[in-house]
Protein backbone atom coordinates (compact mmCIF):
# COMPACT_ATOMS: atom_id res chain seq x y z
CA UNK A 1 0.00 0.00 0.00
CA UNK A 2 1.49 3.53 -0.81
CA UNK A 3 2.41 5.92 1.88
CA UNK A 4 -0.23 8.51 2.91
CA UNK A 5 1.11 11.90 3.10
CA UNK A 6 0.31 13.46 6.64
CA UNK A 7 -2.95 15.14 5.60
CA UNK A 8 -4.32 12.37 3.84
CA UNK A 9 -3.43 10.11 7.29
CA UNK A 10 -5.47 12.73 9.31
CA UNK A 11 -8.66 11.65 7.08
CA UNK A 12 -8.82 8.12 7.29
CA UNK A 13 -11.46 6.71 9.78
CA UNK A 14 -13.29 10.53 10.01
CA UNK A 15 -16.52 10.49 10.39
CA UNK A 16 -19.07 13.51 11.03
CA UNK A 17 -21.81 13.11 13.31
CA UNK A 18 -24.27 15.79 13.36
CA UNK A 19 -25.04 17.36 17.02
CA UNK A 20 -21.49 15.89 18.21
CA UNK A 21 -19.27 17.86 19.86
CA UNK A 22 -15.16 18.13 18.31
CA UNK A 23 -12.32 20.10 19.48
CA UNK A 24 -10.88 21.05 15.82
CA UNK A 25 -6.74 22.46 15.65
CA UNK A 26 -4.84 23.33 12.93
CA UNK A 27 -1.76 25.14 12.10
CA UNK A 28 -0.99 28.37 10.00
CA UNK A 29 1.93 27.26 6.86
CA UNK A 30 5.02 26.68 8.28
CA UNK A 31 3.93 27.03 12.14
CA UNK A 32 4.26 31.22 11.06
CA UNK A 33 3.15 33.63 13.66
CA UNK A 34 0.54 35.19 11.60
CA UNK A 35 -1.73 36.13 14.64
CA UNK A 36 0.80 37.99 16.32
CA UNK A 37 -1.20 40.96 14.53
CA UNK A 38 -4.33 40.41 16.42
CA UNK A 39 -6.48 42.17 13.64
CA UNK A 40 -5.34 39.06 11.38
CA UNK A 41 -6.61 36.99 14.44
CA UNK A 42 -9.95 38.22 14.56
CA UNK A 43 -10.91 37.60 10.65
CA UNK A 44 -10.35 34.29 11.74
CA UNK A 45 -12.88 34.68 14.51
CA UNK A 46 -15.29 36.33 12.17
CA UNK A 47 -15.32 32.91 10.21
CA UNK A 48 -15.99 30.95 13.51
CA UNK A 49 -18.89 33.16 14.14
CA UNK A 50 -20.05 32.99 10.49
CA UNK A 51 -19.88 29.20 10.21
CA UNK A 52 -22.66 30.01 13.51
CA UNK A 53 -24.67 32.28 11.91
CA UNK A 54 -24.69 29.61 9.18
CA UNK A 55 -25.97 26.77 11.10
CA UNK A 56 -22.62 24.49 10.41
CA UNK A 57 -21.76 24.58 14.05
CA UNK A 58 -22.34 26.04 17.68
CA UNK A 59 -19.06 27.64 18.99
CA UNK A 60 -18.34 26.64 22.51
CA UNK A 61 -14.62 27.64 23.04
CA UNK A 62 -11.99 28.89 21.09
CA UNK A 63 -8.74 30.81 20.97
CA UNK A 64 -6.79 32.00 18.18
CA UNK A 65 -2.70 31.29 18.85
CA UNK A 66 0.33 33.20 16.58
CA UNK A 67 0.43 29.56 14.78
CA UNK A 68 -2.41 27.89 15.42
CA UNK A 69 -6.52 27.54 16.59
CA UNK A 70 -7.83 25.61 18.86
CA UNK A 71 -11.91 25.59 18.04
CA UNK A 72 -14.98 23.51 20.53
CA UNK A 73 -17.57 23.31 18.09
CA UNK A 74 -20.89 21.11 18.24
CA UNK A 75 -21.25 19.89 14.58
CA UNK A 76 -24.99 21.10 13.36
CA UNK A 77 -25.05 20.19 9.68
CA UNK A 78 -22.50 18.86 7.38
CA UNK A 79 -19.08 17.24 7.49
CA UNK A 80 -15.64 18.62 9.70
CA UNK A 81 -13.79 18.65 6.60
CA UNK A 82 -16.28 20.89 5.15
CA UNK A 83 -16.67 23.19 7.84
CA UNK A 84 -13.04 24.07 8.33
CA UNK A 85 -12.12 23.97 4.47
CA UNK A 86 -14.73 26.89 4.61
CA UNK A 87 -13.08 28.41 7.72
CA UNK A 88 -9.83 27.70 6.49
CA UNK A 89 -10.18 29.52 3.03
CA UNK A 90 -12.92 32.29 4.01
CA UNK A 91 -10.18 33.59 7.09
CA UNK A 92 -7.20 33.33 4.40
CA UNK A 93 -8.95 35.24 1.70
CA UNK A 94 -9.77 37.74 4.43
CA UNK A 95 -6.73 38.05 5.90
CA UNK A 96 -4.77 38.07 2.28
CA UNK A 97 -7.58 41.47 1.46
CA UNK A 98 -6.93 43.14 4.68
CA UNK A 99 -2.79 42.36 4.05
CA UNK A 100 -2.56 43.27 0.43
CA UNK A 101 -1.05 40.05 0.15
CA UNK A 102 -1.37 36.63 -1.22
CA UNK A 103 -0.06 33.88 1.19
CA UNK A 104 -1.43 30.76 2.22
CA UNK A 105 -2.41 30.60 5.19
CA UNK A 106 -2.75 27.32 6.94
CA UNK A 107 -1.19 23.88 6.84
CA UNK A 108 -3.34 21.31 5.08
CA UNK A 109 -5.18 19.13 6.73
CA UNK A 110 -6.09 19.42 10.75
CA UNK A 111 -6.55 17.28 13.99
CA UNK A 112 -10.19 16.55 15.01
CA UNK A 113 -11.39 14.46 18.74
CA UNK A 114 -14.77 13.38 19.06
CA UNK A 115 -16.14 13.89 22.61
CA UNK A 116 -18.17 12.05 24.70
CA UNK A 117 -21.04 13.80 26.40
CA UNK A 118 -20.04 12.88 29.59
CA UNK A 119 -16.27 14.48 28.94
CA UNK A 120 -16.35 17.51 31.01
CA UNK A 121 -16.49 20.22 28.62
CA UNK A 122 -15.73 23.24 30.98
CA UNK A 123 -12.81 21.26 31.73
CA UNK A 124 -11.68 20.99 28.27
CA UNK A 125 -13.32 24.75 27.28
CA UNK A 126 -10.80 26.06 30.08
CA UNK A 127 -7.65 24.01 28.40
CA UNK A 128 -8.25 25.55 25.11
CA UNK A 129 -8.74 29.23 26.71
CA UNK A 130 -5.37 28.86 29.00
CA UNK A 131 -3.52 28.43 25.83
CA UNK A 132 -1.97 32.19 26.14
CA UNK A 133 -1.12 31.69 29.66
CA UNK A 134 0.69 28.83 29.38
CA UNK A 135 2.85 29.96 26.24
CA UNK A 136 3.57 33.26 28.34
CA UNK A 137 1.85 35.25 25.95
CA UNK A 138 -0.10 37.19 29.08
CA UNK A 139 0.17 37.01 32.44
CA UNK A 140 -4.13 37.46 32.70
CA UNK A 141 -6.77 35.22 30.44
CA UNK A 142 -8.56 38.82 30.09
CA UNK A 143 -5.10 40.11 28.82
CA UNK A 144 -5.41 37.88 25.66
CA UNK A 145 -8.00 39.24 23.06
CA UNK A 146 -8.37 36.07 20.85
CA UNK A 147 -10.58 33.76 23.00
CA UNK A 148 -14.09 32.77 23.82
CA UNK A 149 -16.46 30.38 25.92
CA UNK A 150 -20.03 29.84 25.83
CA UNK A 151 -19.25 29.46 29.57
CA UNK A 152 -18.10 32.53 30.81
Amino acid sequence: MPELSASHRLRVGRYAEPNRIYLLTTNTLDTKPVFNDFASGRLVVAQFRAAQDQGFAKSLAWVVMPDHFHWLIELQRGSLSGLMQRTKSLSTKAVNRSTGRRISLWQQGFHDRALRREEDLIKLARYIVANPLWAGLVEKLGDYPLWDAVWV
